[in-house]
């Protein structure tokens, strides 16, 4: 355990190279013991999670967007990681709005936002992974600190309000695309841009990202950016929609269009969304983004006032997120796809949202609190159950 232990803090204080170096092993001693530090889920929670959570969520996120990069790096890594967490069945494919997805968990948008790890997380068995919220141009988003942790909860709120390089970084890097999964296309708009200038950034990126990305997504739902009514609000949602699907038109090949909803709709607006895609046509829903809505908390309101407003994600919002896409599978007779995500951190979660009507699930807080196993764990049970 001291090795494992010695080994992983290596790992974690981006100087892989030089702490490898001085244990002296080769390189299938090396390989052997990463594949010890990443192959259990207790050794994640017990040991690898806790001394993360000691850190700003943010700093971590991007330290082990570093880690990752450097550990696949290592000749033979990338190999182990496949073996480990990959569940390749014929099975677990899924045939939706002319896509074949190899398996129907996928990684959420917010993860990813620059298009920079995809390849390497592609080895943890996503059957797809989206890319975003990518805008126009480049922003810093909100001030920091924007992103907390409720850790009773098993939950996180943030406000990054659209923080990423703008969409020219994130072709370049899709341009390194290895063809290892299905990648999906976040988009939002420029803060501070005057309102008519919405649907002119959403079609920009649009038809920028167009030839690199399998299907994009509206996503019009997020509550950290300005005029977040405006944005769902029908007849702008219709206006936006049937600018987006006229350029996609105009292409030789079309991509599917969805749209991602909050979790914190009533009924009525429930069914506003249904008639929304009825009249438009879009190819999909994904249900939920994050929510606003901060009932039966186990943090206290001391805590929560001291973290302010952001999206709340994880634990807290499951069953919302799973009511939301029941209401719109009943409501519709199951017309039109839908990717159930939010609160997703066991396989039963995600068994939940299927049965509730969703086709695909993706997965974000849960696999910071869970680790990298709940995306086989989550096959696993897809094959046992469907």
């Amino acid at each position: 355990m001291l090795r494992t232990f010695f080994v992983f803090s290596c790992l974690f204080q981006e100087a892989d190279k030089h702490c490898l170096a001085k244990t002296n092993f080769v390189n299938l001693q090396r390989l052997e013991i990463t594949k010890r530090i990443i192959k259990k889920d207790s050794m994640y929670k017990s040991i690898i999670r806790p001394i993360l959570f000691q850190f700003d969520p943010e700093k971590v996120h991007y330290f082990t967007f570093s880690v990752i990069k450097r550990i696949s790096k290592i000749p033979g890594v990338s190999a182990i990681i496949r073996s480990m967490f990959q569940v390749n069945d014929a099975k677990l494919e899924r045939e939706l709005f002319g896509i074949n997805f190899k398996n129907p968990v996928g990684l959420a948008a917010g993860f990813d936002k620059n298009a920079v790890l995809f390849n390497e997380l592609a080895d943890f068995g996503f059957g797809f992974i989206e890319i975003g919220t990518v805008t126009p141009k480049g922003q810093e988003g909100n001030p920091k600190q924007r992103l907390f942790r409720l850790k009773d909860d098993q939950g996180i709120i943030n406000r990054m309000g659209f923080n990423n390089a703008g969409v020219e970084a994130a072709i370049e890097n899709l341009k390194k695309n290895k063809g290892k999964v299905i990648i999906g296309g976040n988009l939002g708009k420029n803060t501070g841009i005057p309102t008519e200038q919405y649907t002119q950034d959403y079609c920009d990126v649009f038809k920028e990202l167009h030839p690199y990305v399998d299907y994009f997504v509206l996503n019009v739902s997020c509550p950290n950016v300005g005029s977040h009514a405006k944005l769902q609000d029908k007849d702008y949602l219709i206006e936006l929609i049937q600018s987006v699907q006229k350029l996609n038109e105009q292409e030789t090949v079309q991509k599917p269009i969805l749209l991602k909803i909050a979790p914190d709709l009533n009924n009525q607006q429930l069914d506003e969304i249904v008639e929304l895609v009825d009249e438009t046509k879009i190819d999909g829903v994904i249900a939920s983004n994050t929510s606003t809505n901060r009932e039966g908390l186990r943090a206290t309101e001391n805590q929560l006032e001291a973290i302010g407003n952001g999206g709340l994600s994880g634990k807290p919002i499951a069953d919302r997120s799973t009511q939301a896409i029941k209401y719109l599978s009943d409501a519709s007779n199951k017309s039109f796809p839908i990717i159930g995500v939010g609160g997703i951190h066991s396989a039963q979660d995600a068994l939940n949202k299927i049965e509730a009507g969703a086709d695909l699930v993706q997965v974000y807080t849960g696999f910071i609190y869970e680790g990298p196993s709940l995306v086989k764990n989550i096959n696993k049970a897809i094959l046992k159950n469907f």
